[in-house]
């Protein structure tokens, strides 16, 4: 859509197109130009759609704090499970997992050698020396938001601790990584050289995502890739970074019981956390952790 200088702004702000957002689409189209990758106008949130986009992680921030605080040994990830539920529910929201796409919970419950989308289950009992990825998702009149933890409970192996570890470490230098004007495949390179140097590996076939209006958007994610690559990152994108990284090799099989939960082919452990964040003029707000 071809806008003329004086006409309201396609993001609507209400403003006039030349005292909006004409700069910043001739900036976008001198980069098409060179034949980058550049987002289309419906990743690129408003202010408004921004602010509902907060209060929704901030409700989902909120949920993991309170995970954190009664996560313990012999509990079982069903019990995860109702904490979330009730807690988001209190809130004036919904669990954006339940019922999505047929998915049976209000979270993810991902243990040792599962990478994600693990469904809590009331005979599944958390133990002592488990890692535990725990994946929370809000929408809140209308806005979506997603993170996710990794928590070791009691005494845990010294090995996992490295890789929960460094899992962390590969989220945040992938947060480091994103620049506005700068390139997605600048996350991949920072996580995927990060987690190769401590003999890991990073998996292809999940990524993160654009999120915001819908729990899955544009654009794809990925955690493995080449600086200056890929999409260009432009203030008012919203998305996730969610490396998923393995002790072993990066196969997966996803379990036939119940076609969702994801686990490491080689049986080896998985870690992951996750961020929604938004690019800003200067550089990144993280949303949701």
């Amino acid at each position: 859509m071809n806008l003329n200088r004086n006409e309201l702004c396609w993001c609507g702000s209400e403003k006039k197109y030349k005292k909006c957002h004409l700069e910043f689409d001739e900036k976008i189209m001198s980069y098409k130009k060179k034949g980058c990758i550049v987002p289309s106008r419906d990743i690129i949130k408003n202010a408004e759609q921004i602010e509902g986009i907060r209060e929704s992680a901030r409700i989902n921030t909120a949920v993991l704090d309170l995970v954190a605080k009664n996560i313990k040994a012999g509990m079982s990830t069903e019990e995860i499970d109702v904490l979330v539920h009730d807690f988001t529910v209190s809130q004036g929201a919904i669990p954006a997992p339940l019922n999505f796409e047929g998915f049976p919970k209000s979270c993810c419950t991902s243990i040792n050698d599962e990478i994600c989308h693990g469904i809590p289950d009331k005979n599944v009992i958390i133990k002592d020396g488990d890692i535990i990825n725990v994946d929370v998702s809000t929408i809140h009149k209308g806005y979506f938001s997603d993170a996710s933890r990794m928590f070791m409970i009691g005494d845990v192996h010294e090995d996992l601790k490295k890789l929960v570890r460094v899992s962390k470490e590969c989220l945040d230098l992938g947060l480091e990584a994103v620049k506005p004007w700068g390139f997605l495949g600048d996350i991949g390179e920072a996580v995927q050289t990060h987690a190769e140097s401590n003999g890991y590996s990073v998996v292809r076939d999940f990524g993160g995502h654009g999120v915001g209006l819908q729990f899955h958007e544009d654009p794809f994610v990925a955690h493995v890739g080449k600086k200056g690559t890929d999409m260009i990152l432009v203030p008012g994108m919203i998305f996730t970074i969610e490396p998923m990284i393995n002790m072993g090799k990066p196969d997966l099989f996803v379990d036939e019981a119940n076609d969702w939960t994801a686990l490491t082919d080689d049986g080896s452990a998985s870690a992951q956390w996750e961020y929604t964040i938004l690019v800003t003029e200067t550089g990144t707000e993280i949303l949701t952790n």
